[in-house]
């Protein structure tokens, strides 16, 4: 019988709600916010746990909704990540009056890659009025870049910001960056905040020096959105929904409401098949575990070079739409003075 060769098989994710077993992980903790919004948190505390998860030692929030297309919805998404980052500030002991950088990783030629760079133009910045007159109570210093991507500047991106940083010495750093994800309920739904950094281009294959307080030598606070999946992921749900399809259907074969519905959503379907109806279906395939699935689709598409990394259609609005909330969300985190959860240009 076959053996499949997983030793090189790794789904690519930044996110660390990717990797953790939440059932049995006494670090995790989830809140449900609303209907359409809930937050997890996790506090990798320890080494073996950091490096069971692959992630760095630090805490992690993960805010997770179903839309921000509408105007109703986004303005819920923008006060949650407000409120959200208001309270990761406090927990970094970041003062009202620290000083702030910024900085937007990513490339703007490049849509799922260009969050970093958009969100910059969102931001309200600061700095030289302070630098050249008195500023009204209840704003802060704020101040941005975009280091670019080293394959265009030919500069290693923590180099550029190190040297940034040396110059303005600001009191912390805000890095924002595109991410990818191994779950595609997480792709363009979610929101990771972390205190441990973040490694420019890891989600891709592409790792730089990594971007952390221990790097830049104060607090670093680093925002991601997944905009990328792996191709593999899309095949192997694609059969687990198919799996998920079949059982709704054959259990909800006389359900004479489905017959007037043009839409049903059967991913909600509770009822497995057997192994046996599985093995008629889908033969062989039909009898593999999720894990055993994802390494078989992996090692099909590795070798002829179609694990690609994905991303959604409409991807230039929602990076236009993240671009914004996030933006307006750290005017609102960080100027007291500036609170606009309301938006006119959604």
């Amino acid at each position: 019988m076959h053996t499949i060769d997983i030793s090189k098989f790794s789904l690519r994710t930044d996110l660390a709600i990717d990797k953790i077993d939440i059932e049995k992980s006494t670090n995790y903790n989830k809140r449900i916010i609303s209907k359409n919004v809930y937050i997890e948190d996790i506090n990798i505390d320890n080494k073996e746990l950091s490096e069971e998860l692959e992630k760095d030692i630090g805490l992690y929030k993960t805010i997770t909704f179903k839309d921000i297309t509408d105007s109703s919805n986004f303005n819920e998404v923008l006060k949650i990540f407000s409120d959200e980052f208001i309270s990761v500030l406090k927990e970094n002991n970041i003062k009202e009056d620290d000083k702030v950088l910024i900085i937007g990783l990513g490339n703007r030629k490049s849509t799922p890659d260009s969050l970093g760079p958009k969100v910059l133009s969102n931001i309200l910045v600061t700095r030289h009025l302070f630098k050249y007159g008195e500023v009204e109570s209840g704003y802060r210093d704020v101040s941005i870049f975009s280091p670019g991507v080293t394959g265009e500047t030919g500069i290693e991106t923590s180099d550029s910001i190190n040297a940034i940083v040396k110059e303005i010495k600001p009191d912390f750093i805000i890095v924002i960056d595109s991410l990818a994800t191994n779950s595609i309920d997480r792709l363009n739904k979610t929101i990771q905040i972390t205190n441990s950094g973040i490694i420019p281009g890891s989600g891709v294959d592409n790792r730089r020096v990594k971007i952390s307080k221990e790097v830049v030598n104060i607090p670093t606070i680093a925002i991601g959105i997944p905009t990328i999946i792996d191709s593999t992921v899309i095949v192997s749900d694609t059969i687990k929904y198919l799996i998920k399809k079949f059982s709704y259907d054959k259990n909800n074969i006389n359900n004479k409401v489905d017959k007037f519905k043009t839409k049903i959503d059967y991913t909600k379907n509770t009822e497995e098949l057997n192994k046996e109806d599985k093995k008629e279906l889908l033969g062989i395939i039909g009898t593999l575990t999720e894990e055993e699935l994802l390494q078989l689709v992996f090692e099909v598409l590795s070798p002829i070079d179609y694990d690609y990394m994905v991303t959604p259609k409409e991807i230039d609005f929602l990076i236009d739409k993240f671009s914004l909330l996030i933006g307006k969300g750290l005017n609102n985190s960080l100027h007291s003075n500036k609170t606009i959860y309301m938006s006119d240009n959604i």
